[in-house]
């Protein structure tokens, strides 16, 4: 590695660059590569890393030299960098921008990658981290700086995801979009956006806020938005429309959604050349059967493709291993009746008091709630309860087990019913994108935020810290490690901080050792092997107590 500086005339000024660059061999032929811009830094700071690339083999030497050097323990840098730089890969940082604020929210989505927290957390992180340094930062900050940006992001969210948007063209599709919502429910205080509502999550009695997530054909997000947490799922709908139309100038456009998302109303209403693939349920694929435009052997071809009298295209399909799965779970709902009635039968016998009509409604609530009261009952002779199967309706229930029918306007002169059927099956996508920033170590709850702008820029940074753990995850699936493994490994790559007297201070980094150079060049990533160091001031407000201190030590 060496500093290049270039001198360019312009026509009525000169432009000078300094330059970070690394000469390789590629085909047997040498070239060149910059690995950082240093044209910000001053003339001290590029002394200094003059200093470290002379001596960048040897940190002892530095010692002996006629120069005042001192060395001291340094802080992590391999996992920030790497972080820093797939988030650059991905136009991330471009959207944000470089201003003090840009950078701000450019670090919460890089922290919500490294390690899960609060804003407090992030300050916190980021002194174990060589944060002020990689990211570029000239002022300092604490949580209050943190908790501030997530308003300027929410504020500026348009912009932000159109320059995303812009970025990935013209490899984002521009004509499909994947869109699905999900709820989280919240702990603590109430949100601006919470309330009761359908909870995907199971959590009775929480309330929650519900997000809705669109992407491109690719899977990649393009865009988030947060709804009160009672927002029906259709009602969602129109204003991803919108999105398309005017945010990112989208004329033809097919919506892939589930058949809860795009209902009749939604279709009726689509604006021209937009069009719609979704899924209907089984009371409409029941509906369609009795009118004629279904037969039910018609599940039993590989992929079959009906169309009614309007036009519509209905492409049917059944899935054997979701139909046992619906098999299985029926079994599953009918032993734990079976079981729970021989509990109510012990206690009845053993209770010559209690009372047989408070055991039958228990377990006709307990039919209900798992529903399969359509075909099992419960009946009772004097003090013995038992079940009563209803094998005409059992049938009924179970004839459409794993058969769905998916629903579009598209022409078949313009697509067929493989690639409409795939297009659904895509839909997948959006679903593991909510796992991973429910389930994960992305972790989506806002528990750390009340407020409307706080809870929406709180939601767009989960989102691009989404999109930069996606792309972890295609690179290093060949390492078999997760996104959370690897980044964890990369943090234990450390810098050494270098003090030169009367001049400046940089950090001295060391060549990563095999395993992590695996990580990195599966990332397209160069470590420096020096970078400027300034004094920036990054801390919190709030100071641990001391019995907290203890246990870290601990």
């Amino acid at each position: 590695m060496y500093i290049a500086e270039n001198i360019i005339q312009g026509k009525n000024k000169v432009y000078k660059s300094i330059l970070l660059r690394e000469s390789y061999r590629e085909g047997g032929k040498v070239k060149n590569r910059t690995i950082a811009n240093l044209s910000h830094c001053s003339e001290l700071e590029i002394e200094a890393l003059k200093y470290a690339l002379k001596n960048k083999y040897n940190l002892g030497d530095l010692i002996n030299l006629k120069e005042d050097v001192s060395l001291e323990q340094g802080a992590s840098i391999g996992a920030v960098w790497a972080v820093y730089q797939v988030a650059k890969q991905l136009g991330i940082e471009k959207a944000l921008g470089c201003d003090h604020s840009g950078k701000l929210a450019l670090w919460q989505v890089i922290s919500r990658v490294l390690d899960q927290g609060s804003r407090l957390s992030a300050v916190r992180l980021a002194k174990e981290h060589a944060v002020a340094d990689v990211l570029g930062f000239t002022e300092g900050f604490n949580e209050d700086d943190l908790y501030g940006n997530l308003a300027w992001i929410s504020e500026n969210q348009g912009e932000i995801e159109s320059r995303l948007f812009s970025f990935r063209a013209p490899s984002a599709s521009r004509d499909i979009f994947l869109y699905d919502v999900t709820s989280s429910y919240l702990e603590g205080e109430d949100n601006y956006f919470s309330a009761y509502g359908y909870n995907r999550d199971g959590k009775k009695g929480k309330k929650q806020i519900v997000i809705g997530l669109l992407c491109d054909g690719n899977g990649d997000p393009v865009s988030v938005e947060v709804f009160p947490g009672n927002t029906q799922d259709m009602k969602t709908f129109f204003s991803q429309i919108q999105k398309v139309s005017e945010r990112f100038g989208c004329e033809r456009v097919t919506f892939v959604g589930d058949r809860g998302m795009i209902k009749t109303p939604q279709i009726k209403e689509l604006p021209q050349d937009f069009h719609y693939i979704t899924a209907i349920t089984k009371a409409q694929i029941d509906a369609l059967i009795k009118q004629g435009v279904i037969q039910m052997d018609l599940f039993d071809v590989e992929l079959c493709e009906v169309e009614d009298n309007e036009g519509h295209r209905y492409i049917l399909k059944q899935n054997p291993v979701r139909a046992r799965e619906i098999k299985n779970n029926r079994l599953a709902k009918r032993q734990r009746i079976e079981a729970a009635i021989c509990k109510k039968n012990d206690y009845l016998a053993a209770h010559a008091r209690a009372r047989v009509s408070t055991a039958v409604d228990d377990i006709a609530a307990m039919i209900k709630n798992l529903k399969i009261d359509s075909w099992i009952k419960v009946q009772s002779d004097q003090r013995h309860l038992s079940l009563l199967i209803d094998e005409a309706a059992l049938e009924e229930d179970s004839r459409l087990d794993g058969c769905y029918a998916i629903k579009t306007d598209l022409p078949k002169s313009a697509v067929s019913k493989e690639v409409v059927h795939n297009r659904y099956k895509d839909l997948a996508l959006v679903e593991l994108a909510f796992r991973t920033c429910k389930q994960s170590f992305l972790e989506v709850r806002p528990v750390y935020v009340r407020k409307e702008e706080t809870t929406r820029g709180h939601v767009l940074v989960v989102m691009m810290a989404y999109m930069i753990a996606k792309q972890l995850k295609t690179a290093w699936t060949g390492l078999d490690l997760t996104p959370e493994e690897g980044v964890k490994k990369l943090a234990s790559l450390t810098c050494t901080k270098m003090n030169i007297k009367d001049k400046a201070t940089c950090w001295k980094i060391p060549r990563p050792r095999k395993e992590l150079k695996e990580l990195l060049d599966a990332l397209g990533v160069i470590m420096p092997l020096a970078l400027p160091h300034k004094d920036i001031n990054v801390d919190t407000r709030k100071k641990l107590p001391n019995s907290r201190k203890r246990n870290i030590v601990k």
